[in-house]
C-alpha cells in the first residue's frame, strides 16, 4: 500500500472540508478504496498507486479552486471529482488542460467567466502569444469583458502586479459640466462598465481594497499621459473615442513588462464630427507590426440579449 501527503497549510480547512465535514465525507464516497486521514494542515492519504494519482490531482484542483474566490460549495465540489481525467496525465498537463479551457476566470462564488464565441477565445490566444491586442466589434460582443477578465486572471496568477483600466471621458450626447459633483463623480458614469466587469469577478471586499491600494486603477484617458507602465495590464476601452495624438501616447506608455488590450466600436464614434478617431489610424498603420494583434468581432459574438443582433443588424443597413 502507498502513501500520499499533501499540504493545506494555506487553505483554510472550514472552507475545503465544509460545515460538519460534510465535504470530507463527499470526498471519502467518491474515493471508497483510499484511505483518507486530515490532520491540521496536512493530509494523508493511503492506497494504490494509480488511485493516488487520480486523487492527487483532483484534490490539487480543488485547492486550486479554493485559493481562485475563496469558497467551496457541494455543487462545485462534486464537478471538481466528477469529472473524467487520464489517470496516466502529469499533474502539469492537468494543470495545463484546465488553463487552455474556455474559463478564463473564476468569480465570487464559483462564478466561471468563459469566452463564449470563436473570436472571444481568439482574444484569450492573442494575448498569451502577444503584449498589445486590439478588440474591435460592436455592442454586446464581450470585448471589455472578456479583456477585463484576462487582466483580472493575470492578476490572480501573479503575472502581473496591477490593472489599469481607462477610457477617453467623451460626452455621448451630455456635458460633463452639467453633471452633479466633483471630478471623480463627473468621470465614474464613464468608467461604470469596468466596475461592473470587475464586481462579476473579485469578491466586493477584496475589489475594495484592491482600489484602495491602487492594484487596481480605474481612470480617464487623459490621466495616463507622461506615465510609464510596466509590470501591469492595461486596458484602454472604447478606444474610438480617442484622438491619434492620445492614442498614440496611450500606447507609448508601455513598460518592458506590460500587457495592453484596446478595445472600441468604430461604428459609435463620440468625437466632435470634425475629429478623426484614432482608432481608424491605429488599425491602418499598426496592422504588421509583429508583437500586435487585431481580433474583430461582429454580431455573431453578442452575448446580450438576442434582440441586440437583430438590432445591430437593422441599424447596419443605415449606416
Amino acid at each position: 500500500m502507498n502513501e500520499l501527503k499533501l499540504s493545506i497549510e494555506n487553505i483554510n480547512p472550514a472552507v475545503l472540508w465544509g460545515p460538519n465535514n460534510d465535504h470530507f465525507e463527499i470526498i471519502k464516497k467518491q474515493y471508497p478504496k483510499l484511505k483518507i486521514v486530515a490532520r491540521g494542515s496536512e493530509v494523508k492519504v493511503l492506497g494504490d498507486e494509480r488511485e493516488l494519482l487520480v486523487f492527487e490531482e483532483k484534490f490539487n484542483h480543488l485547492l486550486q479552486h479554493i485559493e481562485k474566490f475563496e469558497n467551496l460549495n457541494i455543487t462545485d465540489l462534486e464537478r471538481v471529482l466528477g469529472s473524467k481525467i487520464d489517470i496516466n496525465a502529469t499533474v502539469d498537463q492537468a494543470a495545463d488542460k484546465f488553463a487552455s479551457g474556455e474559463v478564463i476566470v473564476f468569480g465570487p462564488n464559483g462564478v466561471m467567466v468563459k469566452a463564449r464565441t470563436a473570436n472571444q477565445r481568439k482574444m484569450v490566444d492573442c494575448i498569451n502569444k502577444s503584449d498589445i491586442l486590439f478588440a474591435i466589434g460592436p455592442a454586446g460582443t464581450g470585448k471589455t469583458y472578456t479583456a477585463v477578465a484576462l487582466a483580472v486572471r493575470a492578476l490572480k496568477n501573479k503575472e502581473i502586479k496591477r490593472i489599469i483600466l481607462t477610457r477617453p471621458a467623451v460626452e455621448a450626447g451630455e456635458n460633463l459640466g452639467f453633471l452633479p459633483g466633483d471630478l471623480k463623480e463627473k468621470i465614474d458614469p464613464y468608467l461604470r462598465p469596468l466596475y461592473d466587469a470587475l464586481d462579476d469577478m473579485i469578491p466586493a471586499e477584496k475589489l475594495k481594497l484592491y482600489l484602495e491600494n491602487r492594484t487596481i486603477e480605474i481612470a480617464p484617458l487623459a490621466f495616463m499621459r507622461g506615465r510609464t507602465l510596466d509590470n501591469c495590464f492595461v486596458i484602454l476601452d472604447e478606444a474610438q473615442n480617442a484622438t491619434d495624438m492620445q492614442l498614440k501616447m496611450f500606447l507609448t506608455r508601455m513598460g518592458p513588462s506590460a500587457k495592453f488590450i484596446v478595445t472600441g466600436d468604430v461604428t459609435q464614434i463620440d468625437l466632435p464630427k470634425k475629429q478623426q478617431s484614432g482608432l481608424h489610424t491605429a488599425l491602418r498603420i499598426l496592422t504588421d507590426i509583429k508583437g500586435i494583434e487585431i481580433v474583430y468581432l461582429s454580431g455573431e459574438d453578442v452575448v446580450r440579449h438576442k434582440l441586440v443582433r437583430k438590432i445591430l443588424e437593422a441599424y447596419g443597413d443605415i449606416q
